[in-house]
């Protein structure tokens, strides 16, 4: 099969084989993506009856569209093989995962919830799986769970004499939708299933059951040597629930033991019930609930009013009394209060801010970055108020650290480092920044990251001239030394030396007294030490623990997964959790920040309409010269942004990129042919791909610096970009396209010089700069950079020519500015319609189609969507220690 076409599906790989089929690698051309053809048997294949209803069946399949699900493409024929096209999932099965020993319950608990949503969401269609199994679930490299084959067990018949019951056949016989066969493998077979009797959505939570038992412990419930061995183990005995983790919550306990009901009159009657207990358990993984309250899943409602309300008010209670033990310095182990922080009003977290969130020293009180409409400030709120409060003189503010005594906070602000009375007031300037994310020591001494490709910088607390700590190692494929914290010695200083892929990044401990540094862990970023005893760091969207003595600076222990579907910012490797020394935790699940966002085209009018819907953007539109084509950035799950292209005619998406560092920044060679585009490999370089995907990609500058194409001479001769320094800010460059590449400054001033674009005639730059104290948009004639005149009048970025050279558009804050520009002097700038644009930086917002009576731009998401809770669990470290005995303190 390697090498042949099926349909124009080219098979690259056998991936495996099993009751169904085997299963091929292949590749689509026409949409530039990898998919899994399940190649049918021979037997199956040839049955015109069967192939008839199959066709019937994959219909309805086909309409399944949920994130956990694997989706199902189409049925293709080529060269005389029949095959159905699906999504290629990549990772390990969970059947493969379970191999290595039991999962940790709060990882099985994870999985166990992407299932059931995956199971209610086909339920809801009138789909059952008939054939839920380990194999048949897979885990992404982003921890996502992707179910396969849904439904497939009742759409194939095909004949098996597998006797491997990991293995056993799917299917016995034609006809398999009869009663009096069995469909299914024999280990998470429900029994109604293993007695050939009519099937429902229960026989799916059977074997969900089964699964999450298995992930629990490590062994099948109902295993055995033989098929006969695991049927008559299903008919005629319990599960062996003693088996489950002595850390396994009653409700898990208690779900498992509805679940595998051998009548299904008495089973579980939906998995959406079971979703909810996972939840429940998940949310509060160390609540105190009786068995009384756990065992009002099985007595009927008016039985399970009351143990509900005592357990409810008990709950409350104990929050109550641990909240106030916590608040007035109470001694003694308390056991763990989860809560949920309630935001501001129509409060959302802004683009590009981080950390979200930190604790003031004493854990008392949480600050927040955030505010309306994606704009950012400071807030504060303790733990034991209802509301936050906005910090005076903190506005745009970003990336905040508080001093030791907590009186302070640190903060970045357009290119200034600040500092503020965190009961607001006059926030003092302590020295420019390009990035700026750090840590306060109890010297006074303020260690941060100064640029974005940079290493670390110390400054004092009152201000001066920063000093250079490190460097990063591009040898070793280092792009910078982030989010550092200053260990309680105040004499060393952790840090993530990170790197692309995100993967290679390292925790590194650095001595401020003479410079030894070490590494302490591979293959994680955004290490936080914690006062437990512990080294806390992301994998991934996994927070894991590892004992760690923080006087030898050295790890006593294994790491532990301890947080599961946190946010990650794949980029620049933050995880969004803050830990106090006091032992409260706080953390933002993924979940709750989406970043899907839909493209749209805009009349002048100010009409939209949604050309592509839920897009997980990352921004850089920019229209193909023809206009039929717009290339942009996109995530996929945790990774880092790649450049997709969009046909407007067809509706296609076809990937240009591959990571692994982050692709961004499209733009478009004249003719159409060609894009380029920044990668981090590891600062900003510009790079050159075919628009149609073949051929490698080539470095057009690489440097130290980084750099950001942003406009092609009519002639295609010489690219514009954005050149960044920590001393300049950016400024603007011109680099010869051809063999000599050729740089030189175009416009380098103090300020931050960017946004610029040719004019159609090439006679003209139109840029932003902020030299008057705000972004203004300007020309200058080029190539001699003169004659520079101001055209915004307040303020205004993204400076955009018309196709004709008529009109100049550009953008303030939330509006799309018109300039005319015909009659050799600019116009006055009028309004055409206001927008909720994307932040900038270094991604474009939006672009001009040809004709210049369209524009198209990501519409931002509505507050609710972006609308977040932080999660916050106090007295946390006595649930650490329990799992991850600490090292020395």
């Amino acid at each position: 099969m390697i090498g042949l076409n099926i349909s124009h599906y080219r098979v690259t790989a056998r991936l495996g084989a099993g009751g169904m089929g085997e299963v091929y690698r292949a590749t689509d051309p026409r949409l530039g993506r990898e998919v899994a053809l399940k190649v049918l048997p021979p037997a199956f294949a040839n049955d015109a009856e069967r192939m008839a209803r199959f066709q019937r069946e994959a219909q309805v399949l086909a309409s399944l569209n949920h994130p956990n699900i694997a989706a199902i493409y189409g049925l293709e024929e080529g060269g005389g093989v029949r095959a159905l096209v699906m999504e290629l999932v990549e990772g390990p099965t969970l059947a493969e995962k379970i191999k290595l020993g039991a999962l940790p319950v709060d990882e099985s608990l994870q999985i166990a919830r992407q299932m059931a949503e995956a199971l209610e969401a086909a339920h809801e269609r009138g789909v059952v799986h008939r054939d839920l199994k380990p194999a048949n679930v897979k885990i992404t490299p982003s921890g996502k769970v992707k179910v396969l084959d849904f439904g497939l067990a009742k759409a194939l018949a095909p004949d098996s004499g597998v006797q491997d019951i990991s293995h056993s056949p799917t299917l016995s016989a034609a006809g398999a939708t009869r009663e009096g066969l069995i469909m299914g493998t024999a280990a998470y077979m429900s029994p109604e299933q293993a007695r050939g009797k009519p099937l429902d959505k229960r026989t799916d939570i059977w074997a969900f059951g089964c699964v999450l038992y298995e992930c629990l412990t490590g062994r099948q419930a109902f295993g055995g040597d033989t098929i006969s061995d695991a049927v008559a183990a299903i008919l005629t005995r319990a599960p062996d629930l003693d088996t489950l983790p002595a850390e396994t919550p009653l409700r898990i306990r208690e779900l498992l033991r509805r679940c595998l009901q051998k009548d299904a009159k008495q089973r579980l009657h939906d998995i959406a019930d079971a979703r909810l207990e996972i939840e429940e358990s998940i949310a509060h993984p160390g609540a105190a609930v009786s068995e009384a309250a756990v065992g009002a899943l099985a007595p009927p409602k008016w039985k399970s009013l009351a143990p509900w309300g005592v357990a409810a008010i008990l709950l409350l209670v104990l929050a109550a009394l641990s909240m106030r033990s916590f608040f007035s310095g109470g001694t003694g182990a308390q056991p763990p209060v989860h809560l949920s922080v309630n935001l501001p009003p129509k409060f959302s977290f802004g683009d590009n801010v981080w950390p979200l969130f930190i604790f003031t020293p004493d854990g008392k009180r949480i600050i927040f970055v955030g505010g309306e409409n994606g704009a950012s400030q400071l807030y504060v709120r303790r733990l034991d108020q209802w509301e936050a409060t906005p910090i005076r003189g903190t506005e745009d503010a970003e990336r905040p650290y508080i001093s030791p005594d907590g009186q302070w906070v640190a903060f970045t602000s357009g290119r200034n480092l600040r500092k503020v009375a965190i009961d607001g007031g006059p926030a003092v300037e302590l020295c420019d920044v390009d990035w700026g994310a750090g840590d306060w020591g109890r010297d006074d001494q303020i260690i941060f990251t100064r640029e974005y490709n940079g290493g670390l910088w110390k400054i004092s607390a009152g201000g001066g001239t920063p000093q250079m700590l490190t460097s990063p190692d591009r040898a070793k494929g280092e792009l910078g030394h982030w989010w550092p914290q200053i260990l309680p010695d105040g004499d060393h200083v952790l840090f993530t030396a990170f790197s692309t892929p995100i993967e290679k990044s390292r925790i590194v401990v650095r001595s401020l007294r003479t410079g030894e540094q070490r590494t302490l862990v591979e293959g994680g970023t955004f290490g936080r030490y914690a006062a437990s005893g512990h080294l806390l760091y992301a994998r991934g969207e996994t927070v894991l623990a590892v004992p760690f003595d923080a006087h030898s600076l050295t790890l006593t222990g294994t790491a532990v997964p301890v947080l599961e579907g946190v946010v990650l910012e794949p980029q620049n490797g933050i995880s969004q959790y803050a830990v106090s020394a006091s032992g409260a935790l706080a953390f933002l699940r993924s979940a709750s920040l989406q970043n899907d966002r839909d493209l749209v085209s805009v009349e002048r009018s100010g009409k939209p309409q949604i050309i592509r819907p839920n897009l997980r953007a990352y921004g850089s539109i920019r229209v193909s010269p023809e206009g039929k084509r717009i290339a942009l950035a996109l995530r996929d799950g945790g990774h880092p942004p790649d450049i997709w292209i969009l046909s407007l005619d067809r509706g296609s998406m076809t990937r240009l990129t591959f990571g692994p560092a982050s692709n961004f920044g499209p733009l478009w060679i004249p003719d159409g042919k060609r894009l380029l585009y920044v990668s981090e490999r590891p600062v900003f370089d510009v790079y050159s791909k075919s628009a149609d995907g073949t051929g490698n990609d080539e470095a057009v500058i690489s440097s130290s610096n980084d750099k950001n194409p942003l406009s092609v001479t009519p002639d295609g001769k010489t690219l514009l970009m954005t050149v960044s320094d920590v001393k300049t800010q950016t400024d603007l460059w011109l680099l010869s396209l051809d063999e000599k590449k050729e740089a030189k400054p175009f416009v380098a001033t103090p300020y931050a010089d960017a946004g610029g674009a040719f004019s159609p005639n090439g006679g003209w730059v139109a840029y932003q700069s902020n030299e008057s104290g705000k972004m203004e948009i300007y020309l200058r004639a080029y190539p001699s950079g003169g004659n520079r005149v101001q055209i915004s009048t307040d303020g205004g970025q993204e400076p955009r020519w018309a196709r004709n050279g008529k009109e100049l558009f550009y953008r303030t804050e939330k509006k799309l500015m018109s300039v005319p520009m015909g009659s050799g002097t600019p116009g006055k700038p009028v309004a055409l319609f206001e927008a909720e644009f994307l932040s900038g930086g270094r991604t474009t917002s939006y672009d001009v189609a040809p004709d210049g009576q369209h524009f198209y731009f990501l519409l931002r998401e509505q507050q609710t969507q972006r609308q977040a809770t932080v999660d916050v669990i106090l007295n946390w470290f006595d649930e650490l220690n329990r799992r991850v005995p600490a090292g020395k303190k």
